[in-house]
């Protein structure tokens, strides 16, 4: 655990006790302040004084007059499409609101450090897509060139759930626009942006408001490094907003299907190589056809941020490459689930926005889509142009004929559930062919999460092949 610095002997409220928020309530005990707690939820309540944090509620009036600051969990709305009311109260007493990102950023480095001789590093990944397998891929480089190093964040551990640092370790954190917009202090050392589609626009006022969210990671801190995806606009307009002019190699940019050129440090895919250019001049190139765990333009982005986010730790190419090659994927995220007489079954649950769907679909040269489920704002329209690898699709879900209707021209067959879909569609599959589960739309008609909508298909693909 991360003792957190700064509150000894004050008090400090929570609001919201999920994961990040009874960590926090935790980890501020630890550094020696005087936590109280509070969620809407009687049962989370319970638990968190069955636990013995001290509840206080923070509605009614008074609350705030002894507390050095409020703590936010993530999932909570503190500007659009309203402020909560417990975060509106705290603004009117003049008390600071902060996240538990805040929280690590400014709690992580210790007067330990002085005696180590590497100093620890910090590596935050935001962005819309491929955050996640990003994140988990610089992770696993450092693990296989035997670096120290720990994930946290949106992904692994809560970020004051980790270990203290030791010498010359790096901590590599996943960021949500959520934990990004609230923290009062960010600074990585290195920040990489992925790309960015509108998502969760409601949250953040509409998509600039989402965009100036993950902009603050970049913003608000000023990394040593910055590694930017520029296939977007907004990347681009990111990228030489933290530049000083050609040749600085403080920014790196990133993409996956264009060459950049110029005098600066760029890595960039096309036709599933790798490559990196230093001042106008190739200084390494990877194969990333073969990589099982990569597949698709997508993750070919994503192996480009993470190769450029290692080499700014002084790792070698060679070294990069040889983790590629061992790198096994997340699960849920083009997930290769079982090969059967040249059929591939792939688990892409986390596929639940039109756009990331999209990039699936285009991973793979012809396809038994399994598809459906709650749709998200906006209709399929978006992936009508990425649908020419798809020889079937086999819609689950709720509003599965309605689904099916959107998909236009493409055979469609409404199985309603997984079990139906999986099992049609492996015994209609030819060799040559990928199973892809990528539901471009939320699991909650059928499912709590993506997760277990993904543990449900593997284990539909384990039943279809006996």
């Amino acid at each position: 655990m991360i003792p957190v610095q700064g509150y000894a002997g004050q008090v400090v409220a929570v609001l919201g006790l999920g994961r990040s928020g009874r960590t926090a309530a935790a980890a501020l005990q630890a550094g020696g302040a005087v936590p109280v707690v509070w969620d809407d939820g009687a049962t989370a309540r319970e638990a968190a004084h069955d636990a013995g944090f001290n509840l206080r509620d923070l509605t009614r009036q008074g609350a705030f007059d002894d507390v050095a600051a409020l703590i936010v969990s993530p999932g909570i709305a503190h500007l659009y499409p309203a402020p909560h009311p417990v975060i509106a109260a705290a603004w009117q007493a003049d008390v600071p609101v902060d996240n538990d990102i805040g929280l690590f950023f400014r709690s992580f480095a210790t007067a330990d450090w002085e005696a180590f001789e590497t100093t620890p590093r910090v590596i935050a990944v935001t962005g819309s897509n491929g955050k996640s397998t990003t994140s988990a891929l610089i992770h696993h480089i450092l693990v296989e060139n035997g670096r120290p190093a720990q994930l946290a964040g949106n992904i692994g551990r809560g970020v004051l759930d980790i270990d203290p640092a030791h010498d010359g370790e790096v901590v590599v954190l996943e960021l949500s626009s959520y934990q990004t917009d609230l923290a009062r202090s960010l600074t990585p050392d290195v920040a990489v942006w992925t790309n960015l589609t509108p998502d969760h626009l409601d949250r953040h006022g509409g998509f600039g408001g989402y965009f100036a969210a993950k902009r603050r990671l970049f913003a608000e801190g000023g990394p040593d490094r910055a590694v930017i995806g520029v296939d977007e606009t907004e990347g681009r307009y990111l990228a030489n907003q933290i530049g000083e002019g050609r040749g600085d190699d403080r920014v790196i940019r990133v993409s996956s299907g264009q060459k950049l050129v110029g005098d600066g440090w760029t890595v960039f895919a096309r036709k599933g190589f790798l490559s990196e250019y230093r001042k106008g001049r190739q200084v390494a190139s990877i194969d990333l056809r073969g990589i099982k765990g990569l597949p698709g333009a997508h993750n070919h982005q994503n192996a480009c941020a993470a190769y450029a986010a290692s080499r700014t730790l002084g790792l070698g190419p060679k070294g990069i490459e040889a983790a590629m090659q061992s790198y096994g994927g997340l699960p849920h995220r083009s997930q290769l689930i079982a090969e059967r007489d040249g059929v591939a079954f792939v688990n892409d649950s986390k596929a639940t926005n039109v756009d990331s769907a999209a990039k699936a679909l285009q991973a793979f040269p012809r396809i038994r889509w399994i598809c459906g489920g709650l749709q998200k704002d906006g209709g399929l329209d978006g992936l009508l142009p990425h649908l020419g690898t798809v020889a079937k699709a086999y819609v689950i879900g709720r509003e599965a004929q309605g689904f099916a209707r959107q998909l236009g021209a493409v055979e469609a067959e409404v199985c309603g559930t997984m079990a139906v879909a999986v099992a049609q569609a492996a015994a209609e599959a030819q060799k040559g062919e990928t199973v892809l589960l990528a539901p471009a739309a939320a699991s909650f008609d059928q499912y709590d999460s993506f997760e277990k909508r993904g543990e449900d298909f593997i284990a539909c693909v384990k039943a279809a092949l006996g």
